[in-house]
């Protein structure tokens, strides 16, 4: 072989496995980052992760809010009215946070089965509820009234 040509060879490996690597550590960044939204049904079922960050959605309970004594922990239940998830978040909550509203919580599972939040999001206004919320409530809400009509029906 050719001392130019083996050069060359050799340079263009070493361009392919820094590429390789580049878009390996790239791939990797994004797989740590990836968030996934999962209705409360989804959480009890156990289809989300227990180790990994996700996004918890659905409607505050009434009558679930309750304030610790120390003042920023606050411990509420979230249901997509079918199945209900018990969240515990410290902090400020948002100004439009209450019971009955449509709310997104980012966090993780811990061993009891609550769900302890990082960040909890209320919608903007009374119209708006987010994409996420909308859908899983509606899929929930389809999936227990689907047996009843169609019983219903002659």
């Amino acid at each position: 072989m050719h001392p130019v040509r083996k050069k060359r060879l050799i340079l263009i490996g070493l361009m392919v496995t820094g590429v390789s690597i580049a878009v390996g550590f790239a791939l990797n960044a994004f797989n740590q980052n990836l968030m996934f939204f999962y209705a409360p049904s989804e959480v009890i079922a156990g289809e989300a992760p227990a180790d990994h960050p996700f996004r918890l959605g659905g409607l505050v309970t009434v009558g679930s809010v309750q304030r610790l004594p120390n003042g920023l922990t606050t411990r509420f239940e979230v249901t997509d009215n079918v199945k209900t998830v018990a969240v515990e978040y410290t902090g400020i909550l948002p100004d439009l946070f209450r019971e009955g509203q449509g709310i997104v919580a980012r966090g993780q599972l811990n061993a009891g089965g609550t769900f302890i939040a990082d960040e909890v999001l209320a919608k903007h206004d009374e119209n708006y509820m987010p994409p996420e919320v909308a859908a899983s409530l509606k899929k929930a809400h389809d999936g227990a009234t689907a047996p009843a009509t169609e019983a219903a029906t002659p």
